[in-house]
């Protein structure tokens, strides 16, 4: 997978997606080295939005250092196939194995993120250029918390997955916005448990 040929393909949603598309495909461009953390500044993320096959619910954990509950995710740390790290980071996260609904990105945000401390160091306020794919999974397998950084993981319905949030930037700007792009996705078979 080619990040910048995905991104200049990408056919934005709204005006936010298409400003960060456009300043994602610059960052690329210029050869910053985007992928590690060790880019203080801003570095790639991949973020799922784990659907059901019947897409009404949403699979969400309760973040130890936002406080809120949220989508699933984490950083590329070299990987430049952000799909595989959505993959990897459901797992990691939940215990669940998800599969992509498609390969192709789903949405696209860049995010601030304050700074704060991780495991006993401070970490400098940054951005996340993240990308975020469509998985499902079947709702009826085991989950489980990633205890050093979600207190809890649990499905929840569409709409009770944004009341749960307690980040409004993010329920206005990006859940909401994933819900809605969601319609776009029939329903599938239901998914064998695992």
């Amino acid at each position: 997978m080619d990040l910048l040929e995905d991104l200049k393909n990408y056919q934005p949603y709204n005006e936010q997606e298409a400003a960060d598309v456009k300043e994602m495909i610059y960052r690329l461009e210029t050869g910053e080295e985007l992928f590690l953390r060790s880019n203080l500044a801003e570095h790639f993320t991949a973020s799922a939005w784990v659907v059901n096959p019947a897409r009404d619910k949403t699979l969400m954990a309760y973040h130890r250092i936002y406080d809120s509950w949220a989508w699933l995710g984490g950083h590329a740390d070299g990987d430049h196939d952000l799909l595989r790290v959505a993959l990897k980071e459901v797992t990691e996260e939940s215990g669940v194995v998800a599969r992509p609904v498609t390969n192709q990105i789903y949405s696209v945000e860049i995010l601030t993120v304050d700074g704060h401390e991780k495991h006993g160091k401070y970490v400098p306020s940054h951005l996340h250029l993240n990308v975020t794919y469509l998985l499902e999974a079947d709702d009826r397998q085991a989950i489980r918390p990633k205890e050093d950084e979600n207190k809890a993981v649990a499905w929840f319905g569409l709409a009770e997955a944004l009341e749960k949030s307690s980040e409004p930037w993010f329920v206005d700007r990006i859940y909401r916005k994933l819900n809605q792009k969601l319609q776009a996705y029939p329903a599938s078979s239901p998914l064998s448990a695992k």
